[in-house]
């Protein structure tokens, strides 16, 4: 459900009206009702009822929670927004659904209740535990939009402090997970995969910085020496332009803000959040909640709809992989 003072319900309505059509994307909502009241829903006993009743009502699997107000954010709507995550993974981890879409949480209001994790992907992570992943075990964010797919060594942390992360390990233990993913989930057979540096020009011989030497392409020999088709480190402006596209399958960065300011500069509306690496499938639109525009009915649901999308796209071809 996300939360729900965000444009998370509004989304969820034009996906399920964009998508009503087509049975092979069937989906259930985790929330409270109340978020959707007005709209033609009918609340299910258990997830296999939702492809029967999709072409005609909104499927809602209904938790507890009161109702929100549109672009207030309130940390009373915690619980049932965890729930929801929490639901939702269990569904996956059993088979009774295919895979996790999660539309965007505010992270302050989770902390304002007590939470603990960094965000989505570490809570998702947290929740995996105990369970073996299909390839190397993440979690790993990556972002994809239209031919370009982009992972992360670091996530939320501050500049100083993922350049202080990087390591060897850290850049290895990441490129594992994406090329098990790029095989597994997405169907390379030989995927092809791009690092960036961490300094300007990828460091120019050590002229610019040290990481690229000391890191980054030491990880890379490691990998081609397991056989994977791997790049040492890339000059990050050079890289991400549509003819530089063509010769890899996936990108992985070195910091947050280097990875996804392409991915959203390319197709800021279509981008899809994927987390790698965890025994279940699971996407999310590539925005955050949007207090500013919620309730408005403005907000575009490209991004979910590009998410429920690839999820499905994801469970074909893991399914696919299954032994």
């Amino acid at each position: 459900m996300g939360d729900p003072a965000g444009i998370g319900p509004e989304i969820t309505i034009k996906a399920w009206e964009a998508l009503r059509e087509h049975p092979e994307f069937a989906f259930a909502v985790i929330a409270p009702p109340i978020h959707f009241a007005g709209v033609p829903h009918q609340q299910l006993d258990h997830i296999g009822q939702a492809a029967g009743i999709f072409k005609d009502a909104l499927p809602i699997l209904p938790i507890e929670g009161g109702k929100a107000v549109a672009g207030h954010p309130n940390a009373a709507h915690a619980p049932a927004i965890l729930a929801s995550i929490e639901k939702a993974v269990e569904l996956s981890l059993t088979g009774a659904s295919s895979a996790v879409v999660t539309n965007p949480i505010a992270k302050h209001v989770l902390y304002d209740a007590g939470f603990k994790f960094p965000g989505h992907t570490e809570f998702l992570g947290h929740l995996a535990q105990g369970h073996d992943a299909p390839y190397a075990e993440g979690p790993v964010m990556m972002l994809a939009a239209q031919n370009l797919r982009v992972g992360l060594v670091t996530v939320h942390l501050p500049l100083k402090t993922a350049a202080a992360e990087l390591s060897t390990d850290s850049i290895l233990r990441t490129a594992r997970v994406m090329l098990g993913a790029l095989q597994t989930d997405f169907g390379v057979k030989a995927p092809r995969l791009a690092l960036t540096g961490l300094n300007p020009h990828a460091g120019e011989d050590g002229a610019l910085g040290h990481e690229e030497i000391e890191f980054i392409n030491p990880a890379a020999e490691i990998l081609r020496a397991e056989g994977h088709d791997v790049t040492d480190a890339q000059p990050a402006d050079t890289l991400f332009h549509a003819k530089a596209r063509e010769g890899y399958d996936a990108v992985l960065a070195m910091y947050h803000d280097q990875g996804l300011i392409p991915v959203k500069t390319l197709d800021f509306h279509g981008g899809v959040n994927i987390t790698l690496g965890l025994p279940f499938i699971r996407t999310s639109p590539d925005h955050g909640t949007a207090f500013n525009i919620a309730g408005r009915g403005i907000a575009r649901p490209d991004s979910l709809i590009a998410a429920i999308r690839k999820a499905h796209d994801i469970a074909t071809n893991r399914h696919g992989h299954r032994p």
